[in-house]
């Protein structure tokens, strides 16, 4: 291939690429929104209330992640099936994936509904928010089996070059969130005042009306619905492949989080102001992150398409210029955010401790955004070449090893508190980075392809 012609083929990858990022990344931003919106008016209400709900939701994203084991495998899978025009095995994949998911999703919404008392125990939730928490948990943990649907569906719909429905899909369901927290949280339009439940039944109903829809794009507009005679006999071997992929890879995710699990429980040992400072930071420096998140799942999906292709070298090119635009936005975002850090924390309390606390936090976050910039980048890109089993025992070793030690002892131990936890975070996000980044440029993630 000429320099020219390869010039060509990369602007045509990297437009391919901005394609896919600029709608994931409303998307991703405007469901970050939805859980913001949730704090910022729950704020207004109580900010015990803003606590209970930071810990629910840790506790059912946590749980939840049963969900990403049949849903990175489907976008794994379908992104490299499309690239190699294997059109049965990806229609397959979509049908296996949605039933799995569906029997999970119900499995699991039991499971948080039933046992919310013993799993908050388990958070060492203090005893005067169990009142907020319980209701909050009942309808949040109990409606997660549309939640685990429409992940799947979203992950297809993306990995069809789709990603604009679901961007879609998630303005609607945050315009519904607001008006429906806006009239049920504070009792406005002669309903009942109910606070957290409020907000608990409004993300039951934006989560069902996400079900309906992409369902109907899905089926109707994108793949249609994929022929029985595809799952006679039933296709066994995509169950296995999607568990290969999905395990280690949502085992990743589930080491990161079970992590911050932990360390959310040292917040709570440091009292409630910094348990709220905690939950408000989280929220807020989500929108560093947002545009890492969009494009390592553009790069994800290209790099899937290439690899079913055997076009090894344009994803290894691709990977590196994905890291480079996710630090500059990452890091110019979060340097924003501490710069104006002040003024974002008086908005959400009237706490000086707080506030002040928040700040401090903030400036240690600019760090700590550098390595997570390129852990998401290079560990989407890693699972889309099929290498999914090291970025899973890296995650277990290091979060473990670096940020959960690190957060008790900074933290707790030395006295350090919040800022001592957010220290060790930026520590094990930077060491990953490296590791990760070391681990691409090797190519020992070449030749893993399902497709071959």
């Amino acid at each position: 291939m000429t320099k020219k012609k390869s010039q060509k083929v990369a602007r045509a990858l990297r437009t391919q690429l901005f394609h896919l990022t600029n709608p994931i990344f409303f998307e991703t931003l405007l469901l970050m929104l939805t859980g913001a919106t949730d704090v910022f008016m729950l704020s207004r209400f109580s900010d015990d209330a803003v606590a209970a709900s930071g810990v629910v939701n840790q506790l059912v994203f946590l749980i939840c992640l049963v969900y990403m084991i049949t849903t990175l495998g489907t976008s794994v899978l379908c992104a490299q099936y499309l690239g190699a025009k294997q059109k049965k095995n990806v229609a397959q994949v979509i049908g296996v994936s949605i039933l799995l998911n569906l029997i999970m999703g119900v499995v699991v919404s039991a499971g948080l509904y039933y046992f919310a008392p013993q799993l908050l125990h388990l958070m060492g939730l203090k005893a005067h928010l169990f009142d907020y928490a319980l209701p909050y948990m009942g309808l949040v943990g109990g409606s997660s089996v549309f939640l685990a649907v429409v992940m799947t569906l979203g992950a297809i719909l993306r990995s069809h070059n789709k990603a604009y429905y679901p961007m879609w899909v998630a303005l609607l369901i945050n315009i519904i969130n607001i008006v429906g927290n806006y009239l049920l949280i504070f009792g406005h339009a002669g309903l009942p005042r109910l606070g957290i439940v409020g907000a608990g039944i409004s993300t039951m109903a934006c989560r069902f009306v996400a079900v309906i829809l992409l369902a109907y794009i899905l089926f109707t507009r994108v793949t249609g619905v994929p022929p029985l005679r595809y799952f006679k006999p039933f296709p066994w071997d995509k169950i296995k492949n999607l568990l290969i992929v999905g395990l280690p890879a949502a085992g990743e995710n589930l080491s990161y989080d079970l992590s911050q699990v932990v360390i959310t429980y040292f917040a709570v040992l440091l009292g409630a102001a910094s348990l709220t400072t905690r939950t408000y930071t989280m929220h807020i420096v989500m929108f560093s992150y947002v545009f890492a998140i969009a494009i390592g799942h553009g790069a994800s999906i290209t790099i899937g398409h290439l690899v079913g292709r055997a076009r090894n070298q344009a994803a290894f090119s691709l990977e590196k210029y994905s890291i480079r635009w996710a630090l500059v936005v990452s890091v110019a975002i979060s340097l924003l955010t501490a710069i104006f850090g002040k003024q974002i924390f008086s908005l959400l309390s009237h706490n000086p401790d707080v506030i002040r606390l928040g700040v401090i936090v903030l400036w240690v976050d600019v760090v700590l955004e550098i390595g997570r910039a390129v852990n998401i980048t290079a560990v989407n890109s890693l699972i889309a070449s099929g290498d999914v089993l090291f970025p899973f025992w890296t995650g277990v070793i290091v979060m473990w090893g670096v940020a959960t030690l690190l957060a008790y002892v900074l933290g707790v131990w030395l006295g350090w508190g919040l800022v001592g936890i957010w220290l060790a975070m930026a520590l094990d996000e930077l060491i990953r980075a490296a590791v990760f980044e070391r681990r691409w440029r090797s190519c020992k993630w070449q030749n893993k392809a399902f497709t071959h």
